[in-house]
Formats: structure tokens, C-alpha cells, sequence
């Protein structure tokens, strides 16, 4: 009887081996981003990225996030991923501007397109594919996980209707606006990780900041910390982040689960920025509701950002040309070469 037990619990603990193994990931990715675990960034791109991943490959990969900090700084993901501390990453090209300026084109910057535009030219004009190639000449493999809708131009504690506003304000910021903030308007641009925006704000170590959509800043306080939110977003009309890998990586996957992935970052895409929409409507109505006064910039002064944004981004192309390189140039011309289509070609849609 007593050897007839024991070969029964070692059925039943073979079984227990086998059927977890039978369900464990073929591919585990722990993959890092550069905001604090529970931000809307977290949730909406990364987290939402793991659970479409989950669901379409069904859970043969498995991506495991963590929040800034946790394993590596919040700015120093990229070189995480390079280095091999970790196998995949989670960041925005934003934070490669100042290594690379062609990265801009790929962040966002003033005077470029808004997020209707960005998403056709991503996935329909040729953008996703050149984000792949700038990468891999990296030694790096590209996912689009999200596209944001417009952000919030700033969280104040002075008051900003026009460019003399802008002169030796202290702003939080970083990318291509922290450029255009500097050289073209005096302003005092300061770069720090997003978690330590807000105490920076609230202690009046700046006169602003900026960080997101209205409905990312709303659960970082940004609204308790400052009277003035000031719209629109012209420094930042979208945005876009990416999980990325070294390339090995990438080629190393079982082939049948590679379209599987870059599936899934697709939906993780337009399902977060339909996400973002219908949060920031209610975000905005709540600001507007409350304590803080909204000033919404007039339509020449938001030209006149726009423009000084264009011009910076085109100066940095020329530069980057005369050094021996053409690669930011011609994908700024094929990039203004889409968003003058759309714009000349809109009439026929209805917008509310």
C-alpha cells in the first residue's frame, strides 16, 4: 500500500511538472520603461503591449514590465537594452535628441504633424519602416507601442499667453522643445525623469513644466501643484514610444511569432491612443471644473511656435547634411512631403 501512494504522488507531482511546463513562455522579456510602474504610459502602452502579447501569441511570450528605476534609470533604458543588462526596453525617441537629432522626427516636435496625421504616416507612409532602419543601423529591432494624442503645453505657476512670456522661464521639458525653448526664446530649459517632475513643480524649482496628455498629467497632481494649464500642446502634437531589443534578439524568435508581435504593438497602438482620446476629454473638463485657470493660445502665437519649431528641425537637418549625411534630411522631406498631402487634401473630412 505504501509503495502504491508514493508511486501515485509521483504521478501526480510529474504531472503538475509537465503541465507547467507545458504552459510556460517560450520567450520571457523583462523589459524596463522610463516612468514609474502605474503611470498611464505604464499601463497604457507598456502594460497593454504585455497583455496583447500575452493574448496573440497565447502566452508563448511572456513580457514582463518594471517601472523606472527598477532595474535601470529612467534615461539610460537604450543603453540597458545595448549593453545587455536587460532584453528588451521601453522609451520614446524624445529621449535620444540630443545623441541623434533625426530621433525628433520620430518624438514629435513643434510645427510637426498631430497625431490624425502621424498614425497614416507611421503605418500607411513609410515611417514605421524608416524607424526600422534607423534602428537596426543600431543594432536594434523597432515595435511601435504607442502613439499619443496632443499633450498639455504647460503646467504654470505664471501666467503664458505669448513669447515675452517665455524669456528666463524655468521649464521642465526635454527633445526638440527644449531646444527651440532655449535658442529661440531665452527660456531655461531643465531635463528631468518624470518622476521628479512634479516635486520640482510643487516646490517652485520651475516656473513650468510639461509632460503629457492632459489626461497622463492629471494622476501625477500637476494641477494641484499649479494654477495655469496652458493648451495647445504645439511643442509636442504627438509623440510616439517603442520597445526595442538588440537585433540578435529579434532573429533569434521562432519566425511564426514575429508578426505576432509586431501585431500586437500595432494594436497596443490604436487601441492607446483611442484610450487617450476619450481620457483626455474628461481629464480636460475636470481641470476645467476645478481650481485651475486654462489659457488657450492664440492662434498666432501657436503659429509663430510652430514655425520656430520648423525651422529648428530643418537647420538640423541642413547640419547633419553638411556633416556627410543626408539620412535626416530626406526623411524630413519625406515626412513634411505627407503631412502636405493631408493638409491639402482634408477638406473632404468632417471634424467636431
Amino acid at each position: 500500500m505504501k509503495n502504491t501512494r508514493l508511486a501515485n504522488l509521483a504521478c501526480v507531482a510529474a504531472s503538475a511538472f509537465f503541465t507547467a511546463n507545458a504552459f510556460a513562455a517560450e520567450v520571457t522579456w523583462r523589459v524596463p520603461t522610463s516612468v514609474p510602474a502605474g503611470s498611464p504610459f505604464y499601463e497604457n502602452f507598456l502594460e497593454r503591449f504585455a497583455s496583447n502579447v500575452s493574448l496573440l501569441t497565447n502566452e508563448r511570450v511572456e513580457i514582463q514590465p518594471y517601472g523606472a528605476g527598477v532595474i535601470v534609470p529612467a534615461l539610460q533604458v537604450y543603453e540597458a537594452v545595448k549593453e545587455g543588462t536587460v532584453e528588451a526596453g521601453h522609451s520614446t525617441p524624445s529621449y535620444l535628441v540630443n545623441q541623434d537629432p533625426i530621433n525628433s522626427i520620430f518624438a514629435g516636435f513643434p510645427g510637426g504633424m498631430g497625431p490624425e496625421t502621424y498614425v497614416n504616416w507611421i503605418y500607411e507612409g513609410g515611417g514605421k519602416e524608416a524607424l526600422t532602419e534607423l534602428r537596426a543601423s543600431e543594432g536594434l529591432h523597432s515595435l511601435i507601442v504607442g502613439i499619443g494624442s496632443t499633450e498639455v503645453f504647460a503646467h504654470a505657476n505664471k501666467e503664458i499667453t505669448g513669447p515675452d512670456d517665455l524669456k528666463g522661464l524655468k521649464y521642465r521639458t526635454s527633445g526638440p522643445w527644449a531646444e527651440v525653448m532655449r535658442d529661440y526664446y531665452g527660456a531655461v530649459p531643465t531635463v528631468v525623469p518624470p518622476g521628479e517632475t512634479y516635486t520640482l513643480l510643487q516646490r517652485k524649482g520651475v516656473d513650468a513644466v510639461e509632460w503629457a496628455t492632459p489626461s497622463s498629467n492629471q494622476p501625477e497632481g500637476f494641477h494641484e501643484a499649479a494654477k495655469y494649464i496652458v493648451v495647445p500642446g504645439v511643442h509636442q502634437p504627438t509623440f510616439l514610444w517603442e520597445v526595442f531589443m538588440k537585433q540578435e534578439t529579434w532573429n533569434s524568435l521562432p519566425e511564426d511569432l514575429k508578426p505576432l508581435l509586431e501585431a500586437a504593438a500595432k494594436l497596443t497602438t490604436y487601441e492607446a491612443l483611442s484610450n487617450f482620446y476619450d481620457n483626455d476629454i474628461q481629464a480636460m473638463e475636470e481641470y476645467r471644473s476645478g481650481r485651475n485657470e486654462v489659457i488657450t493660445l492664440d492662434d498666432a502665437f501657436v503659429d509663430e511656435l510652430s514655425a520656430r519649431g520648423q525651422d529648428w528641425i530643418a537647420n538640423k537637418a541642413d547640419e547633419q547634411n553638411e556633416a556627410g549625411s543626408s539620412n535626416m534630411l530626406d526623411l524630413l522631406e519625406d515626412y513634411n512631403e505627407y503631412k502636405e498631402r493631408w493638409e491639402n487634401n482634408k477638406d473632404y473630412l468632417i471634424r467636431n
